[in-house]
């Protein structure tokens, strides 16, 4: 038995009911707490905003309207308020395109690039703005930095001229490229099976030390979880396209769950460890529904 690539599914990505899905999430998103996942940024500048923030001392050339004369008045201080004005979000999307996410039926990567749709329109619907980089062993399809609505076809036409390519996963690769941009910080939200050899951790940390706030979404394919294979076999690793001749036996299934479990484990206990939103799936999932988790999950919906 050999595994070979599968060739994506006939039936639209983003058909008629796919989008009335996503405006029921745009409208389910407007309630969203404006903290984790889809929070929106702040920062404080002065007198701009509605938010009272805190006080400095006034300094020859500040502007007198925003003198608490209150407080002038009581201490005999001249002090200014400073508001905090709200931001939109920068949302980066970072879509693993590597062989290995073409692998299931249906295929991973068809429910990743919904999702990544689904994200970048609740973003756009909420005034924010997205980008999208699509990654293998490196950046293979960049959508630019974007905001509003009226971008979210041309976004679509984009995820489904996007196919499973490059080689093995390098999530590394892609983030030390992905900081060096001059770019606001923003939330980034990781959707893949995370299959990287050298593993997911440095560049996850990367993007923590750089002051991003990682999200994880992590896709598998139930087959990969308990594959359903004995004896005799040539198995082709999708991502190097390595074949391996192996027998295997019910030990040898045995322990490849126990490791397979144990890398899942990893990837989680890694996200409770550093506060990170983590969302965990097989890839048979309706998309709306998984996406309405994974807000819950992230502790943002309102109960």
């Amino acid at each position: 038995m050999t595994f070979t690539k599968l060739s994506p599914l006939a039936m639209p990505l983003f058909d008629t009911d796919f989008l009335k899905k996503l405006e029921y999430l745009a409208i389910v998103s407007r309630r969203v707490f404006r903290g984790q996942l889809l929070a929106q940024q702040r920062t404080r500048q002065l007198g701009t905003g509605v938010e009272f923030a805190d006080h400095r001392d006034y300094t020859p050339g500040d502007d007198f309207r925003h003198i608490d004369w209150s407080l002038y008045a009581r201490h005999d201080e001249l002090l200014l308020k400073r508001f905090q004005e709200e931001e939109d979000l920068h949302l980066y999307l970072m879509l693993d395109c590597s062989p290995s996410m073409g692998f299931g039926t249906p295929p991973k990567f068809d429910l990743a690039r919904q999702m990544t749709a689904g994200l970048a329109y609740m973003a756009l619907s909420n005034l924010d703005r997205i980008a999208i980089m699509g990654f293998a062993d490196g950046i293979l399809a960049d959508y630019p930095l974007t905001r509003g609505k009226a971008q979210i076809l041309g976004l679509m036409r984009f995820l489904e001229n996007l196919q499973p390519a490059g080689n093995n996963t390098s999530l590394v690769h892609l983030v030390k490229s992905f900081v060096q941009r001059q770019q606001r910080r923003g939330v980034v939200i990781v959707i893949s099976d995370l299959y990287d050899p050298h593993g997911f951790e440095e560049g996850l940390n990367i993007l923590r030390h750089h002051h991003y706030e990682p999200h994880v979404l992590q896709l598998f394919d139930a087959k990969e979880a308990d594959p359903p294979l004995r004896g005799e076999l040539e198995l082709l690793d999708m991502e190097s396209n390595i074949v391996n001749k192996v027998t295997i036996t019910e030990r040898g299934l045995k322990q490849y769950k126990k490791i397979y479990g144990e890398f899942m484990e990893r990837v989680q206990k890694y996200c409770r460890q550093y506060g990170m939103g983590c969302t965990v799936s097989p890839a048979d999932v309706p998309f709306d529904e998984l996406i309405l988790r994974m807000l819950k999950e992230s502790n943002i919906v309102r109960s």
